[in-house]
């Protein structure tokens, strides 16, 4: 089991699409790291030997900030706008869309399900079921 910063990497992918599942590094920087590291993108993970591994891990340790590092800092680049008041902090305060999508219709992601007047299903009474 390749073990790389924190995250056990799924065996049965190759190994591009394994180093993915690391937060912080997508497909182009998942090619990068293999050709620096001297690996076919095309091996399974659980294809690779130790020595690739380790030198995988290596390079995601010098040159990448992923998992925790980077969820911290995300996290204080939020805080820092919503504590000065911008207004994408406000956006993000407001649980809205933050990058100028509209809100009339769609944004449901970001604004959950819809809690509007029309939207709540119609009490059943005694005398509409007609017992």
């Amino acid at each position: 089991m390749a073990r790389i910063a924190g995250v056990d990497l799924p065996r049965n992918k190759r190994a591009d699409i394994g180093l993915t599942y690391i937060y912080g590094i997508g497909r182009a920087a998942a090619l990068q790291i293999l050709k620096g590291a001297g690996v076919d993108g095309a091996v399974r993970v659980k294809d690779l030997s130790e020595d690739k591994i380790v030198k995988l891990r290596e390079i995601i340790e010098r040159d990448y900030r992923v998992e925790g590092d980077l969820r911290k800092e995300v996290s204080l680049n939020i805080k820092r706008l919503i504590d000065t008041g911008t207004y994408r902090g406000l956006r993000h305060r407001k649980g809205l869309p933050v990058r100028g999508q509209r809100t009339k219709t769609n944004a449901r992601t970001r604004k959950g399900r819809r809690s509007g007047a029309g939207s709540k299903p119609r009490p059943t009474t005694k005398a509409a079921t007609g017992a």
